[in-house]
C-alpha cells in the first residue's frame, strides 16, 4: 500500500530489535536433532499445529522458521501499518511473479510474510471463514464428510476469541454473536476508529437494491453476499497473530522449540515401508542468508522425527520444498538435476488466487486520510498515541467496510462458461471500500483527496504453476497465477468495475465523489476500454492456494489425502493452504486456521 514516501520513511524509523522468549535464533544453538514432529514454517497454520501437538507433555515439537521475529516489529502489530509490511522489506519473501499473459506481460510483487506468524503477521487482518459451500467443495472434492461446514464450524471456538471493538462502541447489529467465539486464541474485533465515509457506505445499501447490508461478514452458516463492517484479527489495538496468539500461549511449554532464521533445503528420504511408501522424516535446514556468519549454503544440520514432519509453508514455500526433495514432476526436476524421489506431476500444479483492482476516485473536501498520510507531524502524533494507549487510528485496520456480490443468473457469461463459485449463494467478487489512496506500487500524489474502491476476483477459473528456477534452495521459485486468462475472470472484473461506478453514483456519494482519477480509469466506457483498463492495473491480493491439493485417498491426481498425508510418502502431512483445491470465498487467514485446528486432531488421533 505504501500510501506515501513519507509514511513509509516514518515507519521504517519503527522497526525494533526483536525482543525474544524461549525462540532459538541460530540453526547453531540447537542441541538435540531428533523430535517427535517437526514442522517446516512458523506461520499461519504451522504455529496452530505446534501449540496444539505441544499441548501433550510427553510429545517433542520443533518449529523451523525461515524469517525473523515478529516482536517489537511495531508495523506488525498497529493494524493500520500492516500493508506497509509488504513489500519490499526485511518481512516478506519479496517474490514476484513471471511476466502474465492475461495482464499485458507484466510482472509485479507477490507478497508473503516472512517472520513469526507468517502472512497472519503481514496481512491486512481481514477474518472470515468461507461460505458453507467452500467447505461442502472440499468435502466433496476430498471424499472426506469431515470438512463439511457442519463439522468444521465447532472449530471457531477453539479458534476465535471475538473481544469489543478499541472505541468501544456499541456493536448491535453490526456482528452475530451466535455465529462467533469468545474464548478462543486469536482476537476478532470490529472497527474502532470512523473512517468519516462509513455513514455514506451505509446509505448506500440502503440506497441501492444491488447493495444491501449484511450484519455479519464472518460467512460460515451466514451469507457473504452484501455489504457490512470488516473483522480483524485484532484486540485492544494490536493485531493478533498465529505467533501472538497460539505460539504465545504455548512458548514457555518445555516441549516445544522454535528456530527463527533457519531454511529448510529439502526433505530426506528414510527409508521405504512395507506398503511401498517413501518414509521422509529427516530434514535438511540452514541459516537463512544474511542471518550467519557462516555461508548459508556451506552448514546446514538434519533433524528427524520420530513421528511426522509436516509442512506448513505455504502454497509457495510448500510446493518449493517438496520439489527440491525430489517429489514433483520428475521431467521438470531432472532438467534441474534434481533425483526424482516421487513422481508426482501435481505438485505445484492448480495455483489459483485472488486478484486486486484499486478503482481509484477524487473526492472533494479533506475527509480522505490522505491529508493526515502526507503530514509528518499528524503520522507522528498518530504513532505516539498507539505506542502510548493502543488507540487511534493506526489502532483500526485500513478499512472498515466491504461485501461481496454474484454476477447476475442470466449473464451471458454462463452461455460460454460454467459458474466456478462454490454454490449459488457463494460470490463471484469482493467490494473493499477504503478512504484514501490505495495502489499497490504506485506512489500518492503529492496533492488530492482520494477514495479507492477496490475490486477483488473471488472466484477466479484461472489456474497456474510454481516451479523451481534452480536447484538452489535460496533461489526464488517461477511463480505463475496465470491471471485473467479465462472468459469467466475478466468478465467478471469487467462487470465489476461497472459495478462499482454503479456503486459511487448513489445519492449518499452525490456531494463527495468528483469522479475517476486517471485518464484510463476515466475514458473507459466500453467493454474493451474496461478490459484494457482491468489488464493494466490489476495485481494479487495474495491469497494463494492449490499447489498441493487435497483428491480422495484414490485418486491418480493431487498431492495430499483426504487427511492431509502426501500421496506416496510416508511420515510426511501438508497444513496450509496449498491443500485447498480451490481458493475459499473469502480472505484466506480464517479458512486456514480451521484447516489447521482440524488437521491437529488428525494428526493427535493418528499417533
Amino acid at each position: 500500500m505504501h500510501s506515501s514516501r513519507l509514511l513509509s520513511f516514518v515507519l521504517a524509523s519503527l522497526f525494533v530489535a526483536p525482543s525474544l522468549g524461549v525462540t532459538l535464533t541460530q540453526v547453531s544453538q540447537l542441541t538435540t536433532t531428533t523430535f517427535d514432529y517437526v514442522i517446516v514454517g512458523g506461520g499461519n497454520a504451522g504455529l496452530v499445529v505446534a501449540s496444539r501437538l505441544s499441548e501433550d507433555p510427553n510429545v517433542s515439537v520443533l518449529v523451523l522458521e525461515a524469517g525473523v521475529s515478529d516482536q517489537g516489529v511495531i508495523p506488525a502489530e498497529a493494524p493500520f501499518l500492516g500493508p506497509t509490511l509488504t513489500p519490499n522489506t526485511p518481512y516478506d519473501w519479496n517474490y514476484t511473479v513471471v511476466p502474465q499473459a492475461g495482464m499485458q506481460g507484466r510482472t509485479f510483487a507477490y507478497p508473503r510474510g516472512r517472520l513469526l506468524g507468517g502472512s497472519s503477521s503481514a496481512n491486512y487482518l481481514f477474518h472470515q471463514y468461507g461460505t458453507n459451500e467452500d467447505w461442502s467443495r472440499l468435502s466433496s472434492a476430498s471424499g472426506d464428510s469431515g470438512w463439511l461446514w457442519s463439522n468444521m464450524k465447532k472449530y471457531i471456538q477453539k479458534h476465535e476469541k471475538f473481544v469489543p471493538p478499541v472505541d468501544g462502541h456499541n456493536t448491535t447489529g453490526q456482528f452475530i454473536p451466535s455465529l462467533h467465539g469468545f474464548n478462543g486464541e486469536v482476537s476478532t474485533s470490529l472497527p474502532g476508529y470512523n473512517q468519516t465515509i462509513d455513514p455514506r457506505v451505509l446509505a448506500t445499501t440502503k440506497q441501492l437494491a444491488e447493495f444491501p447490508y449484511n450484519q455479519d461478514m464472518s460467512g460460515g452458516d451466514q451469507s457473504l453476499l452484501g455489504i457490512g463492517f470488516l473483522q480483524s484479527s485484532a484486540g485492544g489495538g494490536v493485531r493478533s497473530s498465529s505467533s501472538t496468539s497460539y505460539l504465545a500461549n504455548a512458548n514457555k511449554r518445555p516441549n516445544l522449540t522454535v528456530i527463527i532464521n533457519a531454511t529448510v533445503m529439502k526433505l530426506i528420504q528414510t527409508g521405504t515401508t512395507s506398503k511401498g511408501l517413501k518414509s521422509f522424516r529427516s530434514v535438511q535446514f540452514g541459516s537463512s542468508l544474511g542471518t550467519a556468519s557462516t555461508p548459508a549454503s556451506t552448514s546446514s544440520k538434519i533433524v528427524t522425527a520420530r513421528k511426522e514432519v509436516i509442512l506448513s509453508a505455504g502454497s509457495i514455500g510448500t510446493t518449493q520444498i517438496l520439489q527440491l526433495s525430489g517429489i514433483g514432476k520428475a521431467s521438470d526436476l531432472a532438467a534441474l538435476r534434481i533425483p526424482s524421489t516421487i513422481n508426482n506431476p501435481s505438485v505445484g500444479d492448480n495455483l489459483s488466487d485472488h486478484t486486486l483492482l484499486p478503482n481509484i476516485f477524487s473526492v472533494k473536501g479533506t475527509q480522505s486520510f490522505d491529508g493526515f498520510l502526507r503530514d509528518p507531524n499528524q503520522v507522528n502524533a498518530a504513532v505516539e498515541q498507539w505506542v502510548t494507549n493502543k488507540t487511534g487510528m493506526f489502532a483500526n485496520n485500513v478499512v472498515n467496510n466491504f461485501g461481496f456480490a454474484r454476477i447476475p443468473s442470466n449473464a451471458t457469461i454462463f452461455k460460454v462458461a460454467a459458474d466456478p463459485a462454490a454454490g449459488p449463494n457463494s460470490p463471484h467478487w469482493e467490494i473493499i471500500i477504503s478512504n484514501f489512496w490505495f495502489n499497490p506500487g504506485i506512489p500518492q500524489p503529492t496533492t488530492g483527496s482520494f477514495m479507492t474502491i477496490v475490486a477483488v476476483l473471488i472466484s477466479p477459473s484461472s489456474r497456474g504453476t510454481v516451479k523451481l528456477a534452480s536447484n538452489n534452495p535460496f533461489d526464488k521459485p517461477l511463480i505463475d497465477p496465470n491471471y485473467l486468462t479465462t472468459q469467466f475472470d475478466i468478465f467478471t472484473m469487467r462487470e465489476a468495475v461497472k459495478a462499482i461506478k454503479r456503486f459511487v453514483a448513489a445519492p449518499a456519494w452525490s456531494d463527495y465523489v468528483i469522479g475517476p482519477f486517471g485518464d484510463v480509469f476515466s475514458k473507459a466506457s466500453t467493454d474493451a476500454q474496461i478490459e484494457n483498463y482491468v489488464r493494466g492495473l490489476t495485481t494479487t491480493i495474495f491469497h494463494p492456494v492449490g499447489t498441493a491439493s487435497m483428491t480422495p485417498a484414490n485418486a491418480k491426481t493431487g498431492v495430499v489425502n483426504p487427511d492431509l498425508t502426501v500421496k506416496g510418502a510416508d511420515g510426511l502431512r501438508i497444513v496450509d493452504a496449498s491443500v485447498f483445491p480451490f481458493v475459499p470465498s473469502s480472505h484466506t487467514q480464517g479458512p486456514v486456521y480451521l484447516l489447521a485446528e482440524r488437521a491437529s486432531d488428525i494428526i493427535k488421533a493418528a499417533n
